[in-house]
């Protein structure tokens, strides 16, 4: 199938590294992409940007897509030591000043959708609209334990051909990496960044979310000023690849809107 995209490497400097980004252009050129709209896809735990490759397609027929490897993560992996999800937000604002955009709108997929939603309550005019898919926020648990049988469950839920990227992603992300980051997640408050956040907001859940329930999405609707929440059925914590299609129609019809 002929690809309607094109995928640049680029690299820009932050805090004296060397950050690696790729930038989905259509096949007209760059000139077509700067008048398009702009969309940031920011990847979760144990992740990279490889976890949007079922959304590339739908998504770039109409937007020009950022995708990033956050400090210690895919083809950061090598900077294990320079993440912390306290500083990710402010590492994430650099990286859009380095690049030189002034507005966007954002993708965050759990531990992405914490660090995309503060940026929201701190930048809020850098950011357009918000899509957070299963953020990790209001975690009902405080200690990593808790969270074996549940990741084994989503693990087992998600479709097969997802599980060479996760081996693959977890892999390069290293124990001490996922345990550490991990353990942040859940002492981290989001309280006072969630209410901050008046952008138009859509939060994707998969029903059968076994890490974040589909429960916190209701109490999270309900926090955001101006949010929405849809719920994708057959779905489980990465439901951007397990039910791409779906997906990308909610995003693109969000993102289309005039409300």
């Amino acid at each position: 199938m002929q690809l309607n995209y094109r995928i640049t490497s680029h690299h820009v400097s932050i805090q004296g590294q060397l950050v690696r980004y790729r930038s989905i252009e259509p096949w007209e050129g760059q000139q077509q992409a700067a008048q398009r709209e702009t969309i940031v896809l920011v990847h979760g735990l144990a992740a990279s940007s490889y976890w949007w490759q079922r959304n590339l397609t739908a998504l770039a027929a109409y937007y020009h897509l950022y995708l990033i490897d956050l400090p210690g993560f895919g083809s950061m992996h090598r900077q294990h030591r320079q993440f912390q999800l306290a500083t990710a937000t402010s590492w994430l604002f650099q990286w859009t000043q380095a690049v030189g955009l002034t507005h966007a709108h954002f993708i965050g997929h759990s531990m992405g959708g914490v660090i995309c939603a503060r940026l929201a309550a701190e930048h809020p005019t850098l950011v357009e609209r918000l899509i957070l898919v299963a953020p990790a926020v209001m975690p009902p648990e405080r200690l990593i334990r808790h969270y074996l049988l549940p990741l084994g469950k989503g693990i087992w839920h998600t479709t097969p051909t997802f599980w060479p990227i996760l081996t693959y992603d977890a892999l390069r992300t290293g124990p001490c990496t996922l345990l550490r980051v991990a353990q942040q997640i859940l002492t981290h408050d989001s309280q006072a960044h969630l209410k901050a956040v008046t952008n138009p907001t859509l939060l994707i859940w998969g029903r059968y979310d076994t890490l974040v329930p589909v429960e916190t999405g209701y109490k999270l609707v309900k926090t955001l000023s101006q949010a929405q929440l849809v719920v994708l059925p057959r779905a489980g914590h990465v439901c951007m690849f397990e039910q791409a299609s779906l997906f990308d129609k909610h995003v693109l019809t969000f993102l289309q809107s005039n409300s």
